[in-house]
């Protein structure tokens, strides 16, 4: 049976490989003219950027995903590890740098925290078997009650996962220190919710990049998807680029096919789009009566933030910075509170900066450095009719002079190649909802069963895989929506 599927992100990609495997003929249309979605590449001047991720965690859900194929990842992709991972900065000079080297790590968390060691422990016991059980018994489920979700928790197992208390409240039961607790709880901003609100389950982000090591793989982020692509296309899977979807046609409350730019319309019974779920239901659906019920309820759904995005190409080294490294404000609540619920930039503005080359000197020309910065905004309809190049002017300059106040050499005349991509870009190049960067947030009535279906029950062959459907955002979720998604697929369609 013939599978069309609309858009070539991971989660597009890996809902393709798991179709082929169960026997299905998969055609899948990008609009672009490469693959990835918001994991994608800009080259320019010998130097390759990442546009999306910048680092590869919980590498095991692409072993699997290659192994569901008969194929080895390490036959596609070759990852590089990155050590230490992430380092965090605060205005008042605070510092320290994450490890899966416990001893190192210890040693970093110590001059901000005296005796770190003991809760150290016990944030990581209790995280690990937060994040077992979650993978085991609720991530990689597709189950639509709610009851049927938690009933296969038992009581104490409920009460590990710590859904009730705050992600911050979480961490205080282990760390003393506001800066390990603000630094481990930032994790949130890509969650799209403040620490202060999310639950205490996400502990088990920092704890996945803790127990299972942060990587790079070789020729960047992008590299891991050509190896994807390339197992796709090795498995039979037919990848069109440059062919954007306009419509998924329907009739009868069903699925009819996929109509191209231009006007052609290709017949399919079975459509998973790889588009955000409330664009797909805007603008890819004519079905009314889907319209008229979704609408309400994507009306509803909180995203997380918008990213404005830096790509730039700089001469020589530069000092002062590692891969990959979180800068914080002083004004920790209040930017989450800005982020989520303000109208503006934030007063204090949070980001990241990643030095892919720092770690695969492939990616720049001899005596260049790539440099990615992430500066995360209300979403477009907050922010409202504003010049994006005049935010992006004052944007850059705070970051340069937030740079230089730690010591980091860069600066702007070093910069010889320069791209940037605000949310209005975002929103139109990749069909991101309101220039969200990463899809529907993680509030405690948007993940599992409250998340959006992977599937219209009102119209029958229409799928649903990527960040702003379950499980939910980050590159191992949506390889793992992809998985789900064929599941459910194969489940309903047989």
């Amino acid at each position: 049976m013939p599978v069309a599927v609309a858009g070539g992100g991971l989660g597009g990609l890996s809902a393709a490989i798991h179709l082929r495997v169960a026997g299905y003929s998969v055609r899948v249309y990008e609009a672009n003219t490469r693959v990835g979605g918001r994991a994608n590449r800009i080259e320019t001047d010998g130097f390759r950027f990442d546009t999306g991720p910048s680092l590869l965690n919980y590498p095991w859900v692409f072993d699997e995903l290659f192994r569901a194929a008969g194929a080895r990842l390490e036959d596609y992709v070759e990852l590089l590890p990155v050590e230490p991972g992430v380092a965090f900065q605060w205005p008042n000079g605070t510092r320290f740098a994450l490890s899966s080297d416990l001893a190192a790590l210890a040693a970093s968390l110590e001059p901000v925290e005296r005796d770190v060691a003991p809760g150290l422990m016990r944030f990581l016991s209790d995280a690990g078997a937060k994040y077992d059980l979650a993978f085991a018994k609720l991530v990689s489920r597709n189950v639509d009650n709610p009851l049927v979700w938690f009933a296969s928790l038992r009581m104490r197992e409920l009460k590990r996962l710590s859904v009730w208390r705050s992600l911050y409240g979480e961490l205080g039961r282990f760390f003393r220190s506001r800066h390990i607790r603000e630094a481990f709880g930032s994790y949130g901003m890509y969650l799209g919710g403040s620490p202060f609100e999310l639950p205490g389950v996400f502990s088990i982000l920092p704890y996945g990049e803790l127990a299972y090591g942060l990587w790079l793989p070789r020729g960047g982020i992008y590299g891991l998807v050509e190896g994807v692509e390339r197992l796709a296309r090795d498995l039979g899977v037919e990848i069109l680029t440059g062919a954007r979807v306009e419509r998924i046609e329907t009739g009868g409350g069903a699925v009819k096919g996929v109509r191209r730019a231009g006007g052609d319309v290709d017949a399919f019974s079975l459509v998973v789009s790889n588009v955000d779920v409330p664009v797909t239901d805007a603008q890819l659906l004519g079905h009314e009566r889907l319209l008229d019920r979704r609408r309400r309820k994507n009306a509803r759904v909180r995203m997380t933030p918008g990213v404005l995005t830096f790509y730039w190409g700089v001469r020589g080294a530069v000092r002062g910075l590692g891969h990959h490294t979180i800068f914080l404000p002083e004004e920790y609540r209040a930017a989450f509170r800005d982020l989520i619920r303000g109208t503006g930039i934030p007063r204090g503005l949070p980001f990241y900066v990643s030095v892919a080359s720092a770690t695969d000197p492939t990616l720049a020309p001899a005596g260049g450095t790539t440099v990615f910065v992430l500066v995360p905004v209300p979403l477009l309809h907050r922010m409202g009719d504003v010049d994006w190049e005049q935010v992006t002017a004052e944007i850059k300059a705070r970051v340069l002079e937030r740079l230089g106040r730690h010591g980091c050499d860069l600066t702007a005349d070093r910069i010889a190649v320069e791209h940037v991509y605000t949310p209005r870009d975002w929103r139109d190049r990749f069909g991101l909802h309101e220039g969200s960067g990463f899809g529907a947030a993680h509030t405690l009535f948007q993940v599992g069963p409250f998340r959006a279906r992977n599937y219209a029950r009102e119209l029958r062959g229409m799928y649903y895989t990527g960040a702003s459907t379950t499980p939910g955002t980050g590159m191992p979720m949506v390889i793992l929506s992809g998985k789900l998604t064929a599941e459910r697929i194969v489940a309903r369609e047989g």
